[in-house]
C-alpha cells in the first residue's frame, strides 16, 4: 500500500468521500462497485470490484476454449484491464489497463466488427498502435450492466471475420454475463457444449 497523506471524516450516515484525484488515477467512476476488506490491525481497504476478474480461472479457461474453437486470438477484459488472453494473443496483455477507446465502447455497450478497414480497428491498451488485423469486440452484460468485453482478433491480415464470428462473440458475451453470478459454484461441476454457426457449418464451444 501507498500512503496518500489524505484524511477524510465519516459523515452521520457512515459515508466517506474518495478524493477526486484518487478516483481519476484509479479510474473510479460514479456507480462503480468497491469491495471492502478489513484486517486485524484495524485497517479498512477499498478495492475496485471486478465481476469478470473475480472469476480469473474461469476467464482463462473460457478464453482458451474460445480460441481453440474459433481459431482466433481471444482476450477477455473487465472495465479496467485484460484479465485473460489466449490463441496467439500476447500473454503480456494480461493485467494491462485497457485503452480509453475500448473502455468507452464497453460503457456504451457498443459492438464492433473491424475488417480490413484500419479506421475501425481498436487498440486494446493505451500507447499501442492500432492493430492491422480483423477484430470482433462485444461487451459482456450482467444484470443490465456492462462489466467487460470479449475480443476476437485475427492472427494476420488475411483472416476473414464476418457474421459467424460476430454471433460467436455475442453469444459468449451473453453466456459469460448470465453465468457470472452462478458459475463460481457450478463451473467445475460439469462442462457445457454450445453450438453455433450456419447451415453450412456447425461448430461447438465446450466450457
Amino acid at each position: 500500500m501507498k500512503a496518500t497523506g489524505i484524511v477524510r471524516r465519516i459523515d452521520d450516515l457512515g459515508r466517506i468521500v474518495i478524493p477526486k484525484e484518487i478516483r481519476r488515477t484509479l479510474r473510479i467512476k460514479e456507480g462503480d462497485p468497491l469491495e471492502i476488506f478489513t484486517d486485524r490491525e484495524g485497517e479498512v481497504i477499498l478495492k475496485k470490484y471486478s465481476q469478470v476478474g473475480e472469476l480469473g480461472k474461469f476467464a482463462a479457461e473460457f478464453a482458451e476454449s474460445l480460441a481453440q474453437t474459433s481459431g482466433h486470438g481471444v482476450c477477455i477484459t473487465d472495465r479496467d484491464q485484460i484479465v485473460a488472453a489466449a490463441g496467439g494473443m500476447k500473454k503480456e496483455y494480461i493485467g494491462k489497463t485497457i485503452s480509453d477507446v475500448l473502455e468507452n465502447m464497453i460503457n456504451e455497450r457498443e459492438s464492433i466488427l473491424a475488417g480490413k478497414t484500419p479506421e475501425r480497428h481498436v487498440e486494446l491498451t493505451n500507447g499501442e498502435s492500432k492493430p492491422d488485423v480483423p477484430q470482433v469486440i462485444t461487451p459482456i452484460l450482467c444484470g443490465g450492466d456492462a462489466i467487460g468485453s470479449v475480443i476476437l482478433s485475427g492472427k494476420d491480415r488475411s483472416v476473414k471475420m464476418g457474421e459467424t464470428e460476430t454471433h460467436l462473440s455475442e453469444m459468449c458475451g451473453r453466456i459469460y454475463g448470465k453465468t457470472n453470478g452462478t458459475v463460481k459454484a457450478k463451473a467445475q461441476e460439469k462442462s457445457c457444449v454450445f453450438c453455433y454457426g450456419d447451415e453450412k457449418q456447425i461448430r461447438s464451444l465446450s466450457l
